[in-house]
């Protein structure tokens, strides 16, 4: 069979360093950090490895990660695998992929998203970062609040605050905006921001540009590639973070998979 279990740190870094933007979020779940918490299966040819996918166990949804340029090779490897996997998933998956799914899953669509890498980062040089201040384990309480407030639904692990990779912005005494990561190391040189929300009560005022500029000059400092995951549709994220530098890599799709009975 073609199909192999991954446990080579090292083999798996090589194959996604080749397109290490597309990458950003696997790379990352290399780091000790988030290793433990992730399952890897890779296609092999003559033993070479031509394809990779990932499943990371969350505290809530397991989550497959099926990005690939070559959509045939990654339908190839889930066809495979799809008998290893959970009843009930969530998943992102190059266009098309999903079709592979169509006969063992239910399908429902979360939309398109854009994978999104920082290709200018003197444009983050130029943001004002004058409100923006670091946010600690102490800020815990009053960032879970703003996420139930204005991002319901979000993921977000408190300890991706033990990064120091959270930046945020008070006004009236409240946190009003925040940005931070979902995958952060230092070791695989990524950082895969997210978690960017500004209260409704506050938007339009370039808050999140603030605290996202901030974000980026202070992963920059330590990493190599920078990247994040927005839907398509949400023009405002994606017209700020085209201002900050950001550029599209490709195209994907979020699903909630149910196999069916």
């Amino acid at each position: 069979m073609n199909v192999q279990h991954l446990k080579n740190r090292a083999k798996i870094e090589a194959f996604l360093r080749q397109s290490p933007e597309l990458h950003i979020y696997s790379l990352g779940d290399l780091d000790d950090f988030f290793w433990p918490y992730t399952t890897w299966y890779g296609w092999e040819d003559g033993g070479e490895l031509t394809e990779v996918a990932m499943i990371y166990m969350s505290r809530t949804l397991p989550t497959l990660v099926g990005i690939s340029q070559k959509p045939a090779a990654m339908q190839k490897l889930l066809g495979e695998i799809i008998p290893r996997l959970p009843d009930l998933f969530y998943a992102h998956l190059s266009p098309g992929i999903e079709h592979v799914f169509s006969r063992t899953h239910v399908l429902e669509s979360h939309g398109l998203h854009y994978k999104m890498a920082l290709r200018e980062p003197a444009s983050v040089g130029d943001a004002d970062c004058s409100g923006a201040v670091q946010l600690t384990v102490r800020d815990s309480a009053d960032l879970v609040r703003l996420y139930q407030e204005s991002y319901p639904g979000n993921w977000f692990d408190l300890r991706a605050l033990e990064t120091g990779q959270y930046f945020g912005m008070r006004q009236d005494g409240r946190l009003v905006s925040v940005a931070g990561v979902h995958v952060y190391s230092e070791r695989y040189a990524v950082a895969a921001l997210g978690n960017i929300v500004t209260h409704p009560a506050y938007r339009h005022r370039g808050y999140a540009r603030q605290v996202t500029a901030c974000l980026c000059r202070s992963v920059l400092q330590k990493v190599e590639h920078v990247g994040l995951n927005v839907k398509a549709n949400n023009e405002a994220a994606v017209a700020c973070y085209t201002g900050l530098g950001f550029e599209i890599v490709a195209p994907y799709t979020e699903f909630t998979m149910t196999k069916r009975v």
